[in-house]
């Protein structure tokens, strides 16, 4: 009898492990993404209001843009080629799913860097954009910050003629034609032009310095493996005491109700009626 009970509580114990593992996995996963947002916040913090450099400072032509770059804001003079613009469908803007405008700008040196310009929403009664403002024409400085190429969808969804589904440089390359003088390791999203049109596409909004969840995850999965070991512990130990009391010839244990105070306030009430 002994030797069944020490082989389920062996079970017990062994459920309890497994599960302490699983949480265990699963807190350091989120303790890797509590790092990765932490890194992702420092370098906004860093980059993200820092002096403008010029592009090839930081990004050689057709090199691959450094993850401690991002977010750099870097300087560019040339002209706009506005006949290979392309619109970003289905990215999340003003509480609605917006568009972004993508212009290639062709450096003095000969680069064609992307620059998004801002979103716009699509006009009334239509599912695209009827007006989109135009970028200076003729020479022109602008200050974009870098940011990294988007893979493309996983879904394998496109996009209709003069739109792409995300800002996969490698695609937008072949859409205006621009063969190798693009730049496909980053484009930049747009501070300020020089000069200034008269109206521009909405401009970006900083990036969230929320730190995320993921701390309070990565705790909460530590207290779910503590809080096994102490249920597979109440159990053994409740195990026991029933086992004890079989041995002892006494009757189970009735567990002890509780009494409101409204019921002691009624038991006395009817107490004082009957006397």
């Amino acid at each position: 009898m002994m030797r069944q009970r020490l082989l389920r509580w062996s079970a017990y114990l062994a459920v309890a492990i497994v599960f302490a593992v699983v949480c265990a996995y699963l807190s350091n996963w989120q303790f890797s993404r509590n790092d990765g947002r932490q890194t992702q916040l420092e370098l906004v913090q860093q980059n993200y209001d820092a002096k403008p450099v010029p592009l090839g400072q930081l990004l050689s032509p057709g090199g691959t843009l450094a993850e401690k770059s991002q977010w750099h804001p870097v300087s560019l003079k040339g002209r706009y080629e506005p006949s290979g613009q392309l619109l970003v469908r289905n990215r999340p803007h003003g509480g609605t799913s917006a568009f972004e405008v993508l212009v290639p700008f062709r450096t003095d040196d000969g680069r064609v860097f992307i620059v998004n310009r801002g979103w716009v929403i699509a006009g009334d009664g239509s599912d695209v954009p009827t007006s989109i403002p135009a970028p200076p024409t003729g020479e022109a400085t602008v200050i974009a910050r870098l940011r990294p190429a988007e893979p493309l969808p996983p879904s394998g969804r496109g996009a209709p003629e003069g739109q792409v589904p995300s800002i996969n440089l490698a695609l937008v390359a072949d859409k205006i034609g621009g063969g190798t003088a693009v730049d496909t390791g980053a484009y930049g999203e747009l501070v300020s032009e020089s000069p200034a049109p008269a109206t521009r596409p909405h401009a970006f909004e900083a990036p969230s310095d929320d730190p995320g969840p993921f701390l309070s995850y990565a705790v909460q999965w530590i207290l779910f493996a503590i809080m096994g070991f102490i249920f597979i512990g109440y159990v053994i130990r409740t195990e026991i005491i029933k086992h004890r009391d079989e041995a002892a010839g006494r009757p189970p244990r009735e567990p002890r109700r509780r009494r409101d105070r409204d019921m002691d306030d009624e038991d006395a009430l009817l107490d004082a009626v009957q006397h």
